[in-house]
């Protein structure tokens, strides 16, 4: 099986190669960066393509998603299991998730299932993903909720927001707090985001 190694630090690339020889898997060409990878893997067509995300200039999702119509599978290989890392890489393209503490032997048979078509995912990234699958729906935000975060979204202040509903600004920033946890946001940009991208003030504005 014919694989291309991509990390930016040379001491994991030689790691991995050895490692990676010694279970007859073929090396056929390394990379430090994404433009690296693309240009690597082009030249060379590998089987498995072993990816970083993090690296300086071009990064593995770049790589991954300018990959997507190459016959090979990627694997995407790398230290960070966050929900920012995780479910772009998935989505771009990569075959599978592993991170680098994954033990040898697994590695090497997540290498051969990703060959295979095979979906290959960490233990700890299965689990994040599959807390997502299961997370309970947000709960809906109330009339007066909806009202408050309008006026927000429009760029009243708590005080504006306060007179056009003629009520407190303690009262505001109370129901902005149930907002913000209902949403799952902290501040009151995060929330206008969050409820546009659900349709819940563009169904409001019509």
């Amino acid at each position: 099986m014919r694989l291309v190694i991509v990390d930016d630090h040379p001491v994991v690339r030689d790691g991995l190669r050895g490692m990676l020889a010694a279970a007859d898997f073929k090396v056929v060409g390394e990379a430090a960066s994404g433009d690296e990878a693309v240009a690597v893997v082009t030249a060379v067509s590998p089987d498995v393509v072993l990816m970083d995300l993090r690296m300086p200039g071009s990064d593995g999702l770049s790589a991954i998603e300018r990959l997507r119509g190459h016959p090979c599978r990627v694997l995407v290989l790398t230290t960070y299991d966050t929900d920012r890392d995780v479910l772009p890489a998935i989505k771009a393209g990569a075959t599978g998730y592993l991170l680098k503490d994954t033990p040898r032997d697994e590695l090497q048979r997540a290498i051969r299932s990703a060959h295979a078509g095979e979906a290959v995912l960490s233990p700890a990234v299965a689990t994040r993903l599959l807390g997502q699958v299961r997370e309970p729906a947000t709960e809906a935000l109330s009339t007066r909720e909806l009202d408050v975060l309008t006026l927000v979204a429009k760029g009243s202040t708590n005080r504006a927001v306060a007179a056009a509903l003629f009520i407190s600004e303690a009262t505001v920033k109370t129901h902005l707090l149930h907002v913000y946890a209902k949403l799952g946001v902290s501040d009151r940009a995060a929330a206008v985001a969050v409820a546009y991208e659900r349709g819940l003030l563009r169904s409001r504005e019509r």
